[in-house]
């Protein structure tokens, strides 16, 4: 039996969560934790064991209807000794009665199945060291996000993403490092995309449009903006366009997750998602 006791994160814990997701390869972005901390400020769980962190979960609310489970670590000296599932359930307790989602790895997804998960879809992670940016036929003008008003991104993403996440994307969008782009359209915007430094190059997520031109053209205009690194871009499998996209950019499958939930499965224009915002909040 588990001698955990699990606690709210203070925030100047959360840096320590994104260094073990790093040491799990999980390649965290270098400002993650001002935004995920707007996410949710309460929504990141430590375990401590006589007073000394070996685990964490996150557990953001988006409202009143919807949550996302991320950040699920337990070190390795202290695995199977009942941490994990101590997390578990306090991750779930706080987000009852909420539609529940989460990507997890693969090694886990039989268990997350048995805790009342259904698959959705999976998602692949794939990256290059130098990507080709694509060529675009007609390419619509590519403008910083900046350049239009909050809420018109605002009502954008929330196309694709099943719950309003302002405080998060007002974060995402201005945090130290991070380039936003849009494509405008008629009454709105085509599309919408960010690029995120991380520990090891950058990422691009999310990257939604309304149509392939959009997307590829969102998609070369920041990989000429990404510093020096490798690039990677985190697609839902079922977006066809959207793997054609990343392979003709010299891209290669480097990790993958099943994007799962307890609870009826969100409608999302997957054909439209080409580059999902993070795998720790959805």
């Amino acid at each position: 039996m588990t001698g955990a006791v699990v606690r709210t994160m203070r925030p100047d814990e959360l840096p320590l969560a994104l260094g073990w997701a790093a040491a799990e390869g999980w390649n965290p972005g270098l400002a993650d934790a001002p935004c995920f901390l707007a996410a949710d400020p309460d929504g990141f769980l430590i375990a401590e064991v006589a007073g000394t962190p070996v685990g964490c979960v996150s557990a953001v609310r988006y409202g009143d209807g919807f949550g996302f489970l991320g950040f699920y670590i337990v070190l390795p000296g202290f695995r199977g000794q009942g941490h994990g599932m101590a997390l578990w359930q306090a991750a779930m307790a706080r987000l009852h009665p909420r539609v529940v989602g989460l990507d997890g790895v693969v090694a886990q997804q039989a268990n997350y199945r048995r805790s009342g998960f259904d698959l959705l879809h999976r998602n692949i992670r794939y990256g290059a060291s130098i990507p080709r940016a694509p060529r675009v036929v007609d390419s619509p003008q590519v403008v910083a996000a900046s350049a239009v008003p909050f809420a018109t991104i605002a009502d954008f993403d929330r196309r694709f993403f099943p719950a309003v996440r302002d405080a998060f994307l007002r974060a995402w969008v201005s945090a130290p490092g991070h380039i936003a782009r849009v494509v405008t359209g008629e009454g709105g915007l085509r599309g919408f995309a960010v690029l995120r430094p991380c520990r090891d190059g950058s990422k691009i997520g999310p990257l939604f449009a309304d149509d392939p031109i959009a997307a590829r053209a969102l998609f070369a205009d920041l990989l000429a903006a990404a510093p020096p690194g490798p690039v990677f871009l985190d697609v839902p499998e079922p977006n066809a366009d959207a793997v054609a996209m990343a392979t003709e950019a010299g891209m290669a499958p480097a990790f993958e997750t099943a994007r799962m939930f307890a609870g009826p499965a969100p409608d999302v224009p997957l054909g439209q998602v080409y580059g999902i915002t993070s795998f720790e909040l959805g």
